[in-house]
Order: structure tokens, then C-alpha cells, then sequence
């Protein structure tokens, strides 16, 4: 147990997580009373959900906190926005290291089928069944940068500008924090004159593939690395379909997965 539940959170994963959760008061009832089950057990067994794809009910007991324990532990931290938090607190140790690089970021998006829940819909090219779809922008060298959700029938190009102001400011190596790539690679699904004057008018260069023009393959030499994070994110197997009703637990599983995507790079 000991081992898997290093591999699963680290410790200095753990560091990081202590930096972002809110500290609890524990007030113990009179008498004794269970001991209130530790923050970093609920997270092994969360993190273990989240790569597992197992359900809740399915957790194994050797995590130790039950199964409704860690669910709970993980609905009040989605609400508190702790795995925003965490995915933010390891970008800004990444951007301090100088590990990530700001003059190329990439776009996509990929679907997933959904059972229930808010911000789903059907999915044009899943024969219209219902859908979610992962909206993505990485660095230069695939790294998560914003993520967001939404239904599955939503177009790519509604997405961007909530992709790209959900970038948060993030340290630097020296000066002061920075939360715009100099470039932004998309393909012709974000190929739209007002999403480039947006851009522009950010300082950030389009780089989109244009419709009837130029070639998809082309921009594809920039572009494949948004896949690869695509592929990436189906290490967290939760993802792979969308079992939460609340897109905001949907949505902590997602920046769950980026952050452990990203803490990988920063262990490196």
C-alpha cells in the first residue's frame, strides 16, 4: 500500500496539493468519535479513481477512508476549486523553472461520450449520441496550459476565447508574470475573422489553417502536439467517459489530470 499510494501522490505532490487545500477544523464530539479520515489518504484514493476509472463504490478498502468519505471529500473540494488551484500552483513552479515555452500554443478539442448531466449534447460525429467535449490549449511542448467543457455539439470556435482568458498569469523566470503565447496554432474549425482579429488585438499571431486554402497537414508539424496531450489525458481513464452528472466534477477530473501531467514534467 505504501508503495502504490507514493506512485499515486508523491510527496512532493503532497507539498503542492497542502499548498491549495483549505485547512479544515476538526471539532471531535464529546465522548471520542471516529477519527476524521487524512486529507492525503482521500487524495491517493481520488488520484486513484481518476486513473483507475473505477467507480466510487468501487474503490478498494486499502486506502482506507470509504468509499462515500473520499466522494465527499471530493464534491466539497471541487466546490472550494482546489484542483483549479493545484493545476494553477504547478503551472506557476513550471513558468518559474523556465519550463515552459510561450512562443507557440496549440488548440483542439476532443469528445467523449456522456451518460447524464448538465453541459452535454449530441455529438455530430458520434452519430448523435450524447456527448462532452474537452477543450484544450497547450504550450509548445504539449504541456496544459486552460481547460475547459463543454457539450458535445458546442463548435470549437465558442471555445477559444474562454480557453485563452482562462489563462492564468503565471510566473516567470525573471519579471513579471505572463498569460499570452506569442502564437496560437489551430485548425480550420477555429478558422474565423473575428476569432483573428480577437487574437491580434491580444497580441497573439493566428496561426489557423485556413479553409479552401491551405493544407491541414501543413499545420500539422505545430499542431500534433495538442494530440499527443489528447492522448495523454486518456491516461486519466475517468475520462474516458463522462460518468459525473455535475460538469463541475467532470471538470475537476479534468484539471486532475492535467495537473498530473504537468507535475510529471516538474519531477523531471
Amino acid at each position: 500500500m505504501t508503495s502504490l499510494a507514493e506512485h499515486l501522490v508523491s510527496d512532493e505532490l503532497w507539498e503542492l496539493f497542502r499548498r491549495v487545500v483549505p485547512e479544515t477544523v476538526v471539532v471531535r464530539p464529546q465522548g471520542g468519535g471516529r477519527r476524521r479520515a487524512g486529507d492525503r489518504e482521500c487524495l491517493t484514493a481520488i488520484v486513484f479513481v481518476a486513473t483507475s476509472g473505477c467507480s466510487w463504490r468501487q474503490l478498494p478498502p486499502v486506502f482506507g477512508p470509504a468509499w462515500p468519505t473520499v466522494y465527499r471529500r471530493f464534491a466539497r473540494w471541487s466546490q472550494q476549486r482546489v484542483w483549479a488551484r493545484l493545476h494553477r500552483v504547478i503551472l506557476d513552479e513550471l513558468g518559474a523553472q523556465g519550463a515552459l515555452d510561450w512562443s507557440r500554443f496549440a488548440v483542439d478539442s476532443v469528445s467523449v461520450r456522456a451518460l447524464k448531466g448538465q453541459l452535454t449534447g449530441p455529438n455530430p460525429t458520434d452519430r448523435g449520441k450524447m456527448g462532452s467535449k474537452i477543450h484544450l490549449v497547450v504550450d509548445r511542448a504539449g504541456l496544459p496550459i486552460s481547460v475547459a467543457i463543454s457539450a458535445a455539439n458546442t463548435h470549437d470556435s465558442l471555445a477559444l476565447p474562454p480557453l485563452i482568458m482562462g489563462i492564468p498569469p503565471i510566473r516567470s523566470p525573471r519579471g513579471p508574470r505572463r498569460r499570452r503565447p506569442a502564437k496560437l496554432h489551430g485548425d480550420k474549425g477555429y478558422d474565423y475573422p473575428h476569432l483573428r482579429q480577437w487574437l491580434r488585438e491580444r497580441n497573439i499571431i493566428p496561426r489557423i489553417a485556413r479553409r479552401g486554402v491551405e493544407n491541414s497537414q501543413r499545420l500539422g508539424q505545430h499542431r500534433w502536439v495538442v494530440e499527443r496531450t489528447m492522448s495523454w489525458l486518456g491516461g486519466c481513464r475517468r475520462l474516458h467517459r463522462r460518468y459525473e452528472r455535475k460538469p463541475e466534477h467532470f471538470l475537476a477530473f479534468t484539471a486532475i489530470a492535467t495537473s498530473l501531467i504537468n507535475h510529471r514534467r516538474l519531477a523531471k
